[in-house]
């Protein structure tokens, strides 16, 4: 029986190879604000979602530390146990003021955020229209529900309103259902546009669809204070559900859902996630506290300025180093910290990482199944914490990474 069970973990794992698709992991020797240490190489980072570099902020790591030192190196039960410690109420209460919401829960990932909102949400009979790009994390937690699952075209308001007329037409339950519930993201974490949320979300309205928005990669980097996309927009409290994440721009670890004081209630008695988990690390919560305290200060606001003036200097080297800048033009909408420059192919997209690595760059290819087949890419990703010397270590190795490697195809967002 284990001869078997080997023999067919062996042919699975050919098969990813014979595809293009391994993937292995590459241990981190030391990194400090823009370089990782591997082995013998040292690698300006391109690669990473520390947007304001608050993850090596001074305030932010002694936050974190100083938790340890208060509550431990973890929380010893689930927060419906004896794990709902007063650190996390605290983030949760600075997260809802943060957010102008009622109220905020947090999690240990966003992945388990995910999961526990939307199947709380929705469930068999019930609809769930996803984007086509959201994050898998959404598409996983909408299967987990049970509810219908419909994909519109990425950021195709045209296709998402035939999809809720049908849903609108399907037949009613005792309770009036079906609930429908729509997903899309903030900013798109492969591609780096952004959702047209005022026309979405005047048409959920339309339809009288829910609506949770997931702001993983735009808390923290835009809209006033860096409170996100609703918040720039004046629709915060227009949307039903917003998700975000507190590993990204804050620099610590964890995902956290905002909204009304019943749905939060009900993701305490309803998301599995949430229930049957052990509460966050002590120290995560402290130091996403920290990094919230400082994006509504000045400190806050010059490092999203930062961030904005590394990206647009970081697209240009880009453009001008590639062999075919046309691949290196952002998609409509995007806002610039997200940069992917689309290759197609699957071998040659890995190829092109080698090459930059060897010069010194650590930008990742992107593949199947993160996005569709023939649309791998390279991903770059800003902070704040680069340096104009960053900047043109990036620009010197594109150029001299792209002169023997071809692409395959050119285009815009996948």
């Amino acid at each position: 029986m284990s001869g078997s069970f080997e023999e067919t973990l062996r042919q699975r794992l050919e098969a990813v190879r014979a595809q293009g698709l391994w993937r292995s992991l590459r241990p981190v020797d030391n990194r400090s604000a823009s370089v990782l240490e591997a082995g013998r190489h040292r690698l300006v980072s391109f690669a990473g979602n520390d947007y304001l570099g608050f993850s090596l902020h001074p305030a932010v790591m002694e936050a974190g530390a100083r938790a340890v030192r208060d509550w431990g190196a973890g929380s010893a039960a689930s927060r419906l146990i004896s794990g709902s410690l007063a650190v996390h109420h605290h983030l949760e209460e600075t997260l809802a003021e943060f957010l102008r919401t009622e109220s905020a829960l947090g999690f240990a990932t966003g992945h388990a955020a995910a999961t526990g909102v939307i199947p709380a949400l929705v469930g068999p009979g019930d609809v769930v229209v996803v984007d086509r790009l959201a994050h898998a994390c959404c598409v996983d937690a909408a299967r987990l529900s049970g509810a219908k699952l419909r994909v519109f075209r990425h950021n195709d308001l045209d296709d998402l309103e035939r999809i809720l007329r049908w849903a609108s037409g399907l037949p009613r339950d005792a309770s009036g259902g079906p609930r429908v519930l729509v997903v899309t993201e903030g900013v798109f974490s492969m591609d780096g546009d952004s959702v047209p949320l005022a026309g979405l979300v005047e048409l959920k309205e339309r339809h009288g669809a829910w609506l949770m928005l997931d702001e993983a990669h735009s808390t923290g980097v835009l809209g006033p204070e860096g409170r996100g996309l609703a918040a720039e927009l004046g629709l915060g409290e227009r949307i039903e559900v917003r998700m975000g994440t507190l590993g990204k721009a804050l620099g610590a670890s964890g995902g956290f859902i905002a909204g009304s004081r019943a749905l939060i209630d009900l993701l305490v008695n309803r998301a599995r996630s949430f229930i049957f988990s052990t509460a966050p690390v002590p120290a995560a919560a402290a130091a996403a506290t920290a990094a919230l305290g400082l994006l509504v200060t000045r400190e806050g606001d010059e490092a999203r300025a930062r961030l904005r003036w590394i990206a647009a200097a970081g697209a240009r080297g880009v453009t001008r180093a590639f062999q075919e800048p046309a691949d290196s033009v952002p998609p409509e909408g995007s806002v610039g910290h997200i940069r992917p420059v689309i290759v197609g192919d699957e071998a040659v997209a890995v190829a092109l990482a080698e090459r930059l690595k060897a010069a010194g760059v650590w930008v990742p290819a992107i593949r199947h199944p993160t996005v569709a087949r023939g649309a791998a890419r390279l991903r770059l990703t800003f902070s704040a914490a680069h340096t104009e010397a960053d900047v043109d270590v990036l620009e010197q190795a594109f150029h001299r990474a792209s002169i023997d490697t071809p692409t395959t195809r050119s285009g815009g967002a996948a």
